[in-house]
């Protein structure tokens, strides 16, 4: 049982934004796949995901009582951890959608590249902690960028340029948090512009294409365009109110591709509509800003770190995958945080939140 000290000092806001996205991804994901002909039960996801949403919400009670402080004495053996299990993918890892990104662990496949998105802000917290006075020059910086480098290649290479710009977003969100020196950080921006041509013969032709298609859909509209366009569409035809949960055309005929993962939000917009997408933004806005204060408020630079490491993932995640559905940015398969359909984001996210109100009951010394 939790005593009451405990209960005292847990974040009531944040944890009512991750209980009622929690909520919201249950009644979407029911929305979108109740007609599933390719599924004896047609609520398979449904099912699934509310069992892992329970399954989290235990591991995140039992965690409170869990000293985070204690993860910066496993920062390291964790990095090595997240190396093997990528890895791994490479090797015993199965292809889905032309990417090697999953392992199959019985009737479970999970995704490491997105746990390594987690241990990642860990170690990179543990790390910058040690370093957070030699952030000044271009030689400061070199082995943070390795550090960072070789899990961002391995997850390069399956190939998921999503997670490999969360990456990014994680790394630069926690240098700044860290004290970087501006100019120095405004240069590694310059410099990063200045390397995108050479960035793009590394690409996958599939992620060429729909880097192309971004500006001009149009041009392959029954091919790397078709996300882009029904997405739009959907969104589009919800207009204020929304056309009502499961009467959203576009998603129950099936013309708008993964419509219970990357693209839920159009079906959201589509079924619920403007008002519906508002809720949704509205939501996750208080959610990422009492994570802010929480980064804030921590008792050491180590839990400001991780709170902050958090912070840049879950925004840069919401801002992806929304601008990727209304068609103002390029898609590259990030997860809307909560509420899209899959195990392993669901998990990542969710002991990110864990982490965060441990972080926040312990901003004082608590006796248990």
């Amino acid at each position: 049982m939790l005593t009451n000290r405990l209960l005292r000092s847990l974040d009531y806001t944040l944890i009512g934004a991750t209980l009622l996205l929690l909520a919201i991804s249950l009644v979407m994901i029911g929305s979108a796949t109740h007609i599933n002909t390719a599924s004896e039960d047609r609520y398979w996801y449904l099912q699934r995901q509310g069992l892992f949403a329970l399954l989290n919400i235990v591991v995140l009670v039992v965690s409170l009582y869990w000293d985070y402080q204690q993860l910066a004495r496993m920062a390291k053996g964790l990095y090595v951890v997240n190396l093997i299990l990528l890895l791994a993918v490479m090797f015993v890892g199965h292809s889905a959608l032309g990417a090697q990104r999953w392992i199959q662990i019985g009737p479970v496949s999970l995704q490491p590249s997105e746990f390594s998105k987690l241990i990642m802000i860990i170690s990179l917290a543990q790390m910058l902690d040690e370093r957070k006075d030699r952030l000044q020059t271009w030689r400061d910086l070199v082995p943070i960028f390795a550090y960072v480098g070789v899990p961002f290649l391995l997850v390069m290479k399956q190939p998921d340029l999503g997670t490999s710009l969360v990456f990014l977003a994680i790394l630069f969100g926690m240098l700044y948090v860290a004290g970087i020196n501006q100019r120095l950080l405004f240069s590694i921006f310059g410099a990063g512009v200045a390397a995108m041509p050479l960035f793009w013969h590394v690409l996958k032709d599939y992620q060429k294409q729909r880097l192309t298609v971004f500006i001009d859909p149009g041009a392959d509209p029954l091919g790397s365009g078709y996300h882009i366009i029904q997405s739009k569409i959907a969104i589009g035809s919800g207009m204020l109110t929304g056309k009502g949960l499961f009467e959203g055309t576009q998603s129950q005929l099936k013309f708008l591709p993964e419509n219970h993962t990357d693209f839920i939000f159009a079906v959201i917009g589509e079924e619920l509509g403007f008002i519906g997408c508002l809720l949704v933004l509205t939501v996750f806005f208080v959610l990422i800003y009492r994570s802010l204060q929480i980064a804030l408020g921590a008792r050491d630079d180590f839990g400001c770190l991780l709170a902050a490491g958090i912070v840049s993932m879950l925004t840069f995640h919401v801002l992806v995958n929304v601008g990727m559905t209304a068609g103002i940015m390029p898609v590259t398969g990030i997860p809307l945080p909560f509420i899209s359909y899959g195990v392993s984001s669901l998990t990542t996210n969710m002991l990110s939140i864990a982490l965060l109100l441990n972080i926040y009951v312990r901003r004082q010394k608590l006796f248990f």
